[in-house]
């Protein structure tokens, strides 16, 4: 064996890498047991021992700490492990006043804030209710004078009655909604979430959103609502604006008298380093707040400077002078709650410059909880900035020459020449140059001093910021201004949806298949078999440790895409391990037929694994949510599986070999198995055909019979409702309770915050328009929890949208549909035969048909639902890998019983006899690991709770029929597609 230095190399390199990616898991699991053993049960306990372990270093050999190491484990998704449940509501009455140009009629403005208080009460059309009150308070009034523009006169015309006017704004309002969706949805995908789950909430204008693994409620906060108002401002310096913060401090003093005081002395400590005289009385030091008289003294002179201190210095003589630049003052974090209700209030406002406002800088300074304040130059008469974010053409996020995290950006053609023009003034002056305000959401992100003009509209964003500030930013403006501001209205740490129990028994019931598949290759080929199993649980250790390392999120689709990487491990071992009985069996010695084994079967393995490598790269390239999740273990376990069951176990024979070692590749039981097989597959295919007809026969007077397909939640929607509890509850017995009572229908049940408040979402008469429909299913919802012995109180109902988009599905059916033809395109160029690719392709949509007929068939049978959901889209990705892997592997030994015969192909019988032969020979192989994976699934099954038991039967029969599929319809069908071929020999 050539290269065995390099194997080893790249094997222990791999196990290194593996390794220190999956150290991270644990080491969070040991900080989190330990806050467990704290907290004994107290989750407030056990939040503020994580939280005091933050900056801790627990990864002493590398100096990280708990975060760090939190954020480099390898995730579950939110089926598993939980997430972030957020609902967003879209603010129509910004949208409704934006679109009547900002305007400040007061009758107007009142009748959307009568409306707002409606929908605050529990109303559901705000545009209707907006359009009402207006009526109410202006009789006669045509709000067509607010909305019609040149802008809009084909959807509005200029005498267009309320009506029209109402159901312009009603489809303005649905164009919000829809495109806010699209951009919170591009903001989630940047910010690295893993199989969002968003929903429009019917005829409401709230979004919901669920986000697996994430728990930073902060930064999600920070992302979601910020609506990307990007603008340029010019800025005062800190010596023009000090007058106006004087005269502000002096009022201040004057009317707060006694109050000041007392708050103050309470709440704040004195700064100093003020200018001379300014601060007379104050002291420049942190004082005792207790009772310090002096210190309320100077408090109650200078009230707004006790609390931000202003940027001064020394000068080269020892003199204070204020320090150059937009910085107006800084303030401690919890300070500046103070700073903003001194100038928020009435007497004050009418003190700044209407070409004055005041904004805080966006983090503290770097070790501080200092934050800085600027003052905003308002030029125009209208208030907008000099420059807006639609002159910003695209963003990204990167590092500056020294290595800074920044965002570079590129401006639009006239945004470029505006820029220009700005930044051309700021930098006009040598002896003092300006700065301009990068402001995103009323926030300062960056003020840098204009050094020169920019020409080309090409600039960077730099401060203090971290690498996911940077990206958040330039994701928010890459996705783009929302049409009206966002707001969370609730937002909930969501547990797992298959609840810890179930996910216990799920882990061992894979636990226990793997050492079932371990036993039965030891059992079946002896020796070789054990060489097997080291080889499968270094790939399973491979395919753990690159998911960590990547950074992947581990859902039940991920799971799926294991399994079948399992079945294509053990499937490589298998194919090597038949080929070297057959040359055994040729009276071959076992050093000589191990390389033979390994050299006959390689082209087989590299055929089947690179087509189903094609298949996981199309779906992770064109699908998403389940169907991606699914690709990335696949293409990984794709990978691994070859390294580690072809190279990995070829060393440990050649080192067997060396040692002179007795291998044995079968025992009494097993050694003449699937001998002389000689099925007349090719004859009998029209049967199959005739079985696979009636099965898809069955399932289409099903189909019809059931109202079509048994559509979970993901798809048809449904209701959803919060429900508290006095004690806690077993998700899967809530499940099986409320199921019963809705008729059959599936109820999804997670724990929501706490364990005693669940989310339980059902389909549930979904699709009745009827008007008591509501009625009749909370009316069912309440007769299943009576039943559960507990004290309830629903909190909140409401109805939702299919989780699953339709854009979502349509990319699934696009990418299934295109890596069939790119499989049809290489089994055409690797066997040289168009029938080969049609065969096979055809048998991937036979497949397809047989499960959804099995489905449509067995509902209601079977004492666990069989619903169409996500997961589903995942079972039936494995059946098409199944069975594209087992057509390519007959189809490599009909080639290569070509070439022993020295013949292009075949004809008339000679050709059934080759077809034959080549099903017979693969038999073994076919058997075998169709078995293997069938065991692994069949505990999985028994074992892994009613959660993902439908899940695993999809799995289980798209198994059996792959493997059908494969001997009696792939291969076969071939015969039938070169009849022109025969006819014409």
């Amino acid at each position: 064996m050539q290269g065995k230095g390099f194997i080893k190399f790249m094997a222990i390199l791999l196990g290194i890498v593996c390794l220190y990616s999956l150290s991270f898991n644990i080491i969070t699991y040991n900080v989190e047991k330990k806050a467990k053993e704290f907290a004994k049960g107290d989750e407030a306990k056990e939040k503020a021992y994580l939280d005091s372990m933050a900056t801790e270093k627990v990864y002493p050999v590398l100096g990280l700490t708990y975060q760090q190491v939190k954020g480099k484990e390898i995730n579950l998704g939110l089926d598993l492990k939980g997430g972030m449940n957020v609902t967003m509501e879209i603010s129509l009455a910004e949208l409704t006043k934006s679109l009547a140009g900002n305007t400040s009629d007061d009758n107007f403005n009142k009748a959307l804030s009568n409306a707002q208080t409606q929908m605050n009460a529990g109303g559901k059309d705000f545009i209707a209710l907006f359009v009402s009150e207006y009526e109410k308070l202006v009789p006669n009034g045509k709000l067509v004078d607010f909305f019609a523009n040149q802008d809009n006169t084909a959807q509005l015309k200029a005498n267009a009655s309320n009506n029209e006017v109402k159901s312009y704004l009603s489809k303005e309002a649905n164009s919000a909604i829809d495109r806010s969706f699209i951009i919170l949805r591009s903001r989630i995908d940047g910010f690295g979430v893993v199989s969002p789950n968003m929903q429009k909430q019917e005829g409401s204008n709230r979004i919901f959103i669920e986000m697996p693994g994430i728990q930073d409620k902060e930064r999600v906060r920070k992302l979601l609502q910020g609506s990307a108002e990007l603008q340029f401002w010019q800025v005062y310096q800190s010596q023009e604006v000090y007058p106006v913060l004087d005269n502000i401090n002096k009022t201040l003093a004057t009317t707060l008298k006694d109050t000041v005081a007392k708050t103050a002395a309470a709440d704040t400590t004195v700064k100093g380093g003020k200018l001379a005289g300014l601060t007379k009385g104050a002291t420049t030091k942190p004082a005792d707040t207790s009772a310090d008289a002096k210190t309320a003294e100077a408090q109650k002179a200078n009230p707004l400077f006790a609390v931000l201190q202003l940027p001064v210095g020394l000068d080269a003589n020892g003199q204070q002078q204020f320090i150059p630049g937009p910085v107006v003052g800084n303030a401690l974090q919890k300070d500046t709650a103070k700073v903003n209700n001194y100038l928020s209030k009435p007497e004050i406002k009418s003190l700044i410059p209407t070409s004055m406002k005041f904004m805080w800088g966006l983090k503290p300074r770097t070790g501080t909880k200092v934050f800085e304040l600027y003052a905003i130059k308002v030029a125009s008469l209208d208030g907008r900035p000099d420059l807006s974010g639609d002159a910003v053409a695209n963003a990204r996020d990167g590092f500056d020459q020294n290595n800074n995290p920044d965002v570079t950006m590129f401006m639009t053609s006239e945004g470029a020449a505006k820029w220009k023009k700005m930044t051309a003034e700021a930098a006009a002056d040598p002896n003092n140059k300006k700065a301009i305000a990068i402001v995103l959401d009323n926030t300062v992100y960056s003020a840098p001093t204009v050094q020169n003009e920019i020409p080309n509209g090409v600039s960077s964003i730099t401060g203090s910021f971290t690498k996911e500030d940077t990206k958040d930013l330039a994701n928010v403006l890459k996705a783009g201004k929302l049409p009206a501001p966002a707001k969370i209205v609730s937002d909930f740490v969501v547990g797992p949806s298959l609840g810890q129990q179930a996910i216990d028994s799920g882990l061992v019931s894979f636990v226990l298949a793997f050492v079932v598949i371990l036993a039965f290759m030891a059992f079946y080929y002896n020796k070789a078999g054990w060489v097997a199993n080291i080889a499968l649980v270094i790939n399973v250790f491979f395919i753990m440790g690159i998911l960590a390392a990547f950074g992947a999120v581990l859902t039940l689709p991920g799971i799926a895409g294991i399994v079948l990487t399992i079945g294509l491990s053990v499937d490589a071992n298998i194919l090597i391990f038949e080929r070297v009985r057959e040359e055994l069996a040729l009276g071959k010695s076992t050093n000589v037929a191990i390389r033979e084994g390994f050299k006959h079967a390689m082209s087989s393995i590299l055929d089947a694994n690179i087509t189903v490598f094609i298949l996981g790269v199309i779906l992770f390239v064109f699908g998403s949510g389940p169907v991606q999740g699914f690709a990335t273990t696949l293409c990984v376990g794709i990978i691994t599986s070859l390294f580690a069951a072809v190279l990995i176990s070829r060393l440990i024979f050649e080192s067997m070999m060396d040692k002179k070692s007795n291998i044995t590749f079968d025992n009494s039981i097993t050694r003449n198995a699937f001998k002389n097989l000689a099925f007349n597959f090719v004859g009998r295919r029209k049967w199959y055909y005739i079985i696979s007809a009636v099965i898809i026969a069955l399932g289409v007077v099903f189909y019809v019979k059931n109202d079509g397909l048994h559509l979970g939640v993901d798809f048809k929607g449904g209701r959803t409702y919060m429900v508290k509890f006095d004690k806690q509850l077993n998700t899967e017995e809530v499940s099986k309770a409320l199921s019963a009572n809705f008729e059959g229908e599936e109820a999804l049940v997670k724990t929501i915050g706490t364990d005693n408040s669940l989310k339980i979402t059902t389909p549930y008469h979904i699709t009745d328009q009827a008007p008591d429909a509501d009625k009749v299913v909370e009316n069912a919802l309440r007769k299943g929890l009576d039943g559960l012995g507990a004290k309830y109180t629903i909190e909140s109902s409401q109805k939702v949208t299919p989780t699953i988009a339709s854009d979502i599905i349509y990319s699934a059916y696009g990418a299934v549909l295109f890596s069939c033809i790119v499989m049809f395109i290489y089994i055409l160029v690797r066997f040289k035969k168009w029938q080969y690719g049609l065969g096979a392709v055809i048998a991937l949509f036979h497949d397809v048909l047989l499960v959804l007929s099995f489905y449509t068939i067995l509902d209601g049978v079977l004492p666990f639902p069989l619903e169409i959901g996500q997961d589903f889209i995942a079972a039936i990705l494995t059946v098409m890998g199944y069975t594209m892997t087992e057509t390519v592997i007959v189809f490599d030994r009909i080639r290569e019983r070509l070439a022993e015969a020295g013949k292009e192909d075949m004809y008339g019988e000679e050709r059934n006899k080759l077809i034959n032969f080549a099903l017979n020979s693969t038999l073994s192989r076919t058997i075998l690991t169709s078995l293997s994976v069938f065991f692994v699934l069949i505990v999985i099954f028994i074992f892994g709770g009613d959660s993902i038991r439908g899940f695993i039967f999809a799995l289980l029969i798209g198994r059996i029929i792959g493997t059908y599929s494969s001997l009696c319809i792939s291969t076969p069908i071939v015969i039938d597609l070169s009849n022109d071929d025969k006819a014409k020999k």
